[in-house]
């Protein structure tokens, strides 16, 4: 199969996953609705994995304007899942790091999904697990490569 006959399988099978993941998150499964949004998700995971940033650091790492970066930080700080603090690189600059609170509902919702995903391959031998593993950390590797945008892991 050549390279844009496989883009175009890849791209149709990732609408289809994130459409699962969407129907199945905690948000869709949990009665109490205390679940986050994808963006409060993605940006928490984002500074529980690199520590604090400052909204130029965030907008660095996902290629959003600022202005969409502080509506949603802006969100997180009235959910008490982020604080504000000192950027250590001085001047009136500061970051945001990820509270207790934030850091319990990430862990919560990031269970949840985890275990959703293990009942769908629980199913497979472990050395299928394995690959696929290996082959989509590969896959987002090589996008981050190309895009200069590494997601710490």
């Amino acid at each position: 199969m050549d390279a844009q006959r496989a883009g175009g399988r890849i791209e149709r099978e990732l609408l289809i996953l994130t459409r699962h993941l969407e129907l199945t998150s905690p948000r869709r499964v949990r009665l109490d609705h205390n679940a986050l949004d994808r963006s409060a998700y993605v940006l928490l995971s984002r500074l529980e994995a690199q520590g604090p940033m400052s909204v130029p650091d965030l907008v660095d790492a996902f290629g959003l304007t600022p202005s969409t970066l502080t509506r949603q930080t802006t969100a997180l700080l009235r959910d008490g899942l982020v604080e504000r603090t000192l950027d250590p690189r001085g001047g009136i600059a500061r970051q945001f790091r990820i509270t207790d609170e934030g850091r319990g509902r990430l862990r919560t919702d990031r269970d949840a999904i985890a275990a959703g995903l293990a009942d769908v391959l629980g199913d497979w031998p472990a050395d299928r697990r394995r690959r696929f593993v290996e082959d989509l950390e590969r896959f987002n590797t090589d996008i981050e490569e190309r895009t200069g945008r590494p997601w710490p892991r």
